[in-house]
């Protein structure tokens, strides 16, 4: 059904992927500051829950002012489920290291501190898994920890993005943008590579202003350089908010995934990756209807932050009134309408402004 739409990513994707290649320990990282501290929490409750067949974890948590408080309720889930505790390695600030203003396009400042993954983590790990704190898990980690990368520096999820957002980064129309919130990461030839001062060379040039900020920066860097994974390794929330076909003509990347492999990815996730959508609300927040917002908020009534309140909808004012505007006008209409914002109006902004 989508075939007309963009190229599928098959002859991207190795079918013999599952390879026993590194043995444990499983060495995770993740990145947060206070804010997304309870986030974080869940998530390690999930990773907990569903990966009993995993012997050990390494942990390293990229922090940026989480208080006692909320690092003493991380220690608490560790201690639950039997694990060691989280080594705790204070993020690094992009805009001192390089001494320069460094915008954020989305997200927070704090989330630049994955860039410095080689620098931050000891020199003796050659594997690790970047998660984002906004996913859960939904099966063992095992499969993913254990993929075959096919030589590549980095495995992620294909992105659904136009040919006019590669542009804005020197990438040719369909060159792969990955997304960067599940990345399991080569760190030896990071490291051989000198990615990190790739990485800060391309800001520098950029004078701090990249498209999507630090995921601007990876996939300038490394689109050439990626393994693109199945999509249930990283199945994100436009999976679930639109239809394949729909989220084609929404997004209309060149080269994507198909439809099959998207299917399995909404019915049986490895890992769910809750990312901000204006058709819908996240879990945290009142009145989510994610498919698996549920799953979200049994892992939570699990936490130390089980009796706080769910925080309210915190969307731009506008991305509220698409979500409300959306369903009532016919959908051939509204998907085509937000996908002319999103596939060239929006690329076009950030061309201008970065």
């Amino acid at each position: 059904m989508g075939k007309a739409v963009c190229d599928t990513i098959e002859k991207y994707i190795a079918k013999d992927e599952f390879h026993t290649v590194p043995e444990n320990p499983v060495n995770i990282v993740y990145a947060a500051d206070d804010n997304y501290a309870e986030m974080l929490g869940v998530s390690l409750l999930s990773l907990f829950a569903k990966s009993g067949d995993v012997q050990k974890f390494n942990l390293f948590i990229l922090e940026r002012n989480i208080s006692e408080a909320n690092k003493r309720r991380i220690h608490e889930i560790c201690g639950t489920y039997k694990r060691e505790l989280p080594v705790w390695i204070k993020a690094k600030d992009i805009c001192h290291e390089l001494n320069m203003k460094v915008t954020v396009d989305r997200g927070s400042l704090n989330q630049y501190a994955r860039l410095f993954i080689s620098s931050a983590l000891p020199a003796d790990l050659d594997r690790v898994l970047y998660l984002d704190c906004d996913i859960i898990l939904h099966k063992s980690v095992e499969e993913l920890w254990k993929l075959d990368m096919k030589g590549k520096t980095v495995a992620a999820l294909l992105d659904a993005f136009s040919k006019y957002y590669r542009g804005n980064i020197g990438l040719q129309s369909k060159d792969i943008m990955f997304n960067s919130g599940v990345m399991l990461i080569d760190l030896k030839r990071w490291r051989g590579d000198n990615i990190e001062e790739k990485i800060l060379n391309f800001i520098v040039e950029k004078k701090g202003k990249v498209q999507q900020g630090d995921q601007g920066v990876l996939n300038a860097v490394l689109s050439k350089d990626v393994y693109c994974f199945e999509p249930c390794f990283n199945a994100v929330t436009i999976f679930f908010d639109f239809s394949y076909e729909d989220m084609c003509i929404y997004r209309k990347p060149p080269v994507f995934y198909g439809e099959e492999q998207v299917r399995k990815a909404v019915e049986d996730p490895v890992i769910v990756h809750f990312t901000t959508s204006f058709m819908s609300r996240r879990p945290w927040m009142e009145g989510c209807s994610h498919k698996y917002g549920e799953e979200w908020m049994r892992y939570r009534n699990m936490s130390p932050w089980r009796n706080m309140s769910l925080r309210q909808d915190d969307r731009q004012d506008w991305k509220r009134f698409c979500s409300w505007i959306y369903p009532k006008i016919p959908r051939g209409i509204s998907t085509r309408t937000a996908g002319f914002f999103q596939v060239y109006v929006r690329p076009l902004k950030n061309r201008i402004f970065c």
